[in-house]
């Protein structure tokens, strides 16, 4: 009689095991999401601890983070993959200005607070998507960054026009527009400040002073900090990162720039990829980013660390093409932009 009874209690143990390990599998979930993210969210950002701690809390759970190139680099992937017909991918981590393209292809569910309850503490300004089909968890602005021990203050440029003197030949390293987030920031910015017509001649007169066009962030922030140049395109929040590495704000600007993150409109684990996005959102993941992502985070109720809010700078002018520009007319610029680039003319 105890021995049946011992089965019993085991068999009952098995089966609440079993139906706790499975709970998104019963509600017709994977056990598995990918993450389709930027190079640098896995090589400094904080890909490494959201994996380990929001594993910990669904248990049996597997997060993989796919990021073989910087971010609109990781969008065409996707796009390619979704008008083939199939895509792995289950949510996406990517840039502001790439949410024309997103909505060109419908790649992303809308989104509420009610699906993300830790959006409520996201500000207005940040709620770039009306549909909130990009959910903003970070942000911050794009501005050169110069070498303080290889440029004395005297010598930088303080203008657009000033970038163009001679005596900066060679000495700026950019990213590339057609697969980084950055460059194509830095892109549109020049846009901004030199409209349609005046933004490719501006590069033409460039072009001698720009050392190298990188894929990436990544790629770009190594030769910098290799000493191959003494300015990059970067983020003026690089300081907190090494204060010696200080921003330059031409025009007295910094190009604003916001990351979000989607889910994949044919993702099988819906109810999963929400509660990452959620867990995103918390202030527990918030806090990581000035240390790992050196950008501000999205949640107003996280804290930043005190050394991060003295050296973090915010452009006395930010600004930003508006997204309904971007998306009529981005195109046309990054294809007369890469023909420049590609020819000379």
């Amino acid at each position: 009689m105890l021995r049946r009874a011992t089965l019993w209690v085991l068999l009952i143990g098995w089966v609440l095991a079993l139906s706790g390990s499975f709970s998104f599998a019963q509600a017709g979930e994977g056990s598995k999401l990918v993450v389709y993210v930027y190079q640098s969210f896995v090589d400094y950002g904080p890909a490494k601890f959201v994996k380990t701690e929001f594993e910990k809390r669904f248990s049996g759970v597997e997060v993989e983070f796919v990021a073989t190139g910087p971010s609109r680099a990781m969008l065409a992937r996707l796009v390619t993959e979704f008008q083939a017909g199939r895509t792995p991918a289950d949510l996406f981590l990517g840039e502001i200005n790439d949410v024309p393209k997103a909505k060109k292809f419908g790649l992303f569910v809308p989104l509420s607070a009610a699906d993300v309850p830790n959006l409520r503490d996201v500000p207005q300004e940040l709620l770039f998507d009306p549909e909130k089909t990009l959910i903003p968890y970070e942000h911050g602005y794009i501005t050169l960054v110069y070498d303080s021990e290889k440029l004395k203050p005297e010598e930088l440029p303080k203008t657009f026009a000033d970038l163009l003197k001679p005596q900066y030949q060679k000495k700026l390293i950019v990213q590339d527009a057609r697969t980084s987030s950055v460059g194509y920031a830095f892109l549109l910015w020049t846009v901004y400040n030199y409209g349609s017509l005046g933004y490719l001649d501006y590069w033409r007169q460039l072009l001698p002073n720009i050392l190298t066009i990188q894929p990436g962030w990544s790629a770009a922030y190594r030769l910098f900090r290799q000493g191959e140049a003494p300015m990059v395109v970067s983020f003026s929040t690089d300081a907190y990162f090494n204060a010696r590495y200080k921003p330059l704000l031409l025009n007295g600007q910094g190009y604003r720039t916001i990351y979000g993150a989607g889910i994949v409109r044919t993702t099988d684990n819906p109810r999963l990829s929400r509660e990452f996005l959620n867990f995103l959102l918390s202030p527990e993941v918030q806090e990581k980013l000035p240390d790992t992502e050196v950008m501000f985070p999205a949640n107003s109720k996280a804290r930043v660390p005190e050394k991060f809010a003295q050296l973090a700078v915010v452009p006395p002018n930010p600004v930003m093409l508006p997204l309904e520009m971007v998306a009529e007319q981005g195109d046309r610029w990054l294809e007369e932009w890469a023909k420049l680039i590609v020819t000379g003319r």
